[in-house]
């Protein structure tokens, strides 16, 4: 298997510091959080710091794989009282799925640092 590592020092770009001004929550946006939010099951999470499997069924092969993260990470936490900033390790898979058959798999586990 080849591998490539790129190493840049240069400090990363926040999604905050990405856009100018203040930005608002849209009304599917609103929806989804909504809807994800009753659909999660109630529970605790373990201790942080944590490591995140993320895993999205897209029917769309053009999708970013990326995209759903941040607003992934801002339910779970509203949802379970943590801060996504002790988060340390993420692992996002994209697979393709039929219309109608999209999926999110989310696993948290405490890991050691």
């Amino acid at each position: 298997m080849d591998t490539r590592e790129i190493h840049i020092a240069m400090k990363p770009l926040s999604v905050n510091e990405a856009w100018q001004g203040r930005r608002f929550k849209t009304d599917k946006y609103e929806a989804y959080e909504m809807e994800m939010l009753l659909r999660l099951p109630p529970g605790r999470l373990p201790q942080p710091p944590y490591r995140v499997y993320y895993e999205f069924g897209f029917s769309n092969k053009k999708a970013d794989f990326d995209n759903p993260c941040k607003p992934l990470g801002d339910i779970l936490q509203k949802k379970y009282g943590f801060n996504d900033n002790e988060i340390y390790e993420a692992h996002i898979v994209k697979k393709i799925v039929k219309k109608g058959s999209e999926y999110i798999t989310v696993k948290i586990e405490h890991i050691t640092l």
